[in-house]
């Protein structure tokens, strides 16, 4: 059970700023990547080499670099949490709003570049089971007529 629920238009009106936060954590997150990708070779050189002299002064300001982007990305991600929003992926880019439909728990999926907030699933859908909010509800089935 979550601890706020989102109607569409509530969750809308914080997409400027989940918008910003995410999309600053997405391109940190790239930047630790290449960082991670560039320590790590500069590590297999030494040991291929045999133990010669790395750069340790350039290596250790890209890890300061990538520890200070981690941190950034983490804040990043908290501000957004602290909305009642959920960060699901970095990568792609995408927070759920934890609201209500017809009674039932699901999550406002939005997806960073996209204008509104268009579409939903259920709580162990994921991405891949998103549905556009704008398609109409199925009524409950009717319980069986004795004749």
């Amino acid at each position: 059970m979550a601890e706020k629920y989102f109607t569409r238009e509530e969750a809308q009106e914080l997409l400027d700023y989940v918008g910003s936060q995410l999309g600053a954590a997405c391109s940190q997150k790239q930047r630790v990547e290449l960082l991670e990708k560039e320590l790590a070779a500069a590590a297999s050189r030494v040991m291929f080499l045999g133990g010669s002299m790395p750069p340790v002064v350039e290596l250790g300001q890209k890890r300061a670099e990538r520890d200070r982007l981690v941190a950034e990305i983490r804040d990043a991600v908290e501000r957004v949490h602290e909305t009642g929003c959920l960060v699901k992926d970095l990568d792609m880019g995408l927070v759920d709003f934890p609201s209500l439909r017809s009674g039932e728990e699901i999550y406002l999926c939005w997806k960073l570049g996209e204008e509104k907030i268009q579409y939903w699933h259920g709580l162990t859908e994921g991405y891949a089971g998103r549905k556009p909010l704008d398609e109409p509800q199925e009524p409950p089935e009717a319980p069986p007529q004795i004749q």
